[in-house]
């Protein structure tokens, strides 16, 4: 997961670099209040993995339904990669914490503390990418891709690709880029 997200947040960086998206002020807003939400939901590694496996789990779900609600609340580029963002966190909707037998358990698995760690691996590249992305900037390549980097301070500046003015896409087509 954490590799999936990494390949998301680097495509998301250079598109910001190459000023291919230019986040709105909503843009920059929801990205702060979804990253702040990212980094209340999971901690610090150190932390996280002191805890049980049901608190574990319970905070990744935390992670999932704070990108859900933020996915709901806006459209274009940044709806894009949290949409892209939650089916690669998806696995952890199959996870359970609690003993059941296989005929009783609707599917679901326990997952090892490599898969745990992984997972809040990939939510704190999620909230330092938010971060940026409401500063409008791609990182340099000594980045860290742990909570507390960037200052989600900066707000981003609005584009005609984020206004609704119809434009070309790679298919050839014209269309709207804030759907």
């Amino acid at each position: 997961m954490s590799a999936q997200i990494a390949d998301l947040s680097a495509e998301a960086e250079r598109q910001l670099s190459q000023h291919l998206w230019d986040p709105t002020e909503e843009d920059a807003a929801l990205a702060r209040k979804t990253a702040s939400g990212l980094a209340e939901a999971v901690g610090e590694a150190a932390a996280q993995e002191r805890l049980p496996v049901i608190d574990r789990l319970e905070h990744l779900r935390e992670a999932l339904a704070v990108l859900a609600i933020a996915l709901a609340r806006i459209h274009g580029p940044l709806a894009w990669y949290l949409a892209q963002s939650c089916t690669a966190l998806s696995p952890v909707l199959r996870w359970r914490a609690l003993p059941a037998d296989r005929q009783s358990s609707f599917g679901t698995v326990v997952p090892s503390s490599s898969d745990l760690a992984d997972a809040e691996q990939a939510v704190r590249r999620l909230h330092t990418a938010l971060t940026r992305a409401a500063a409008g900037t791609a990182p340099g390549a000594d980045a860290d891709p742990g909570i507390g980097t960037g200052t989600g301070s900066g707000s981003g500046s609005g584009s005609a690709a984020n206004s609704g003015a119809a434009e070309t896409g790679t298919d050839g087509r014209e269309g709207r880029s804030d759907i």
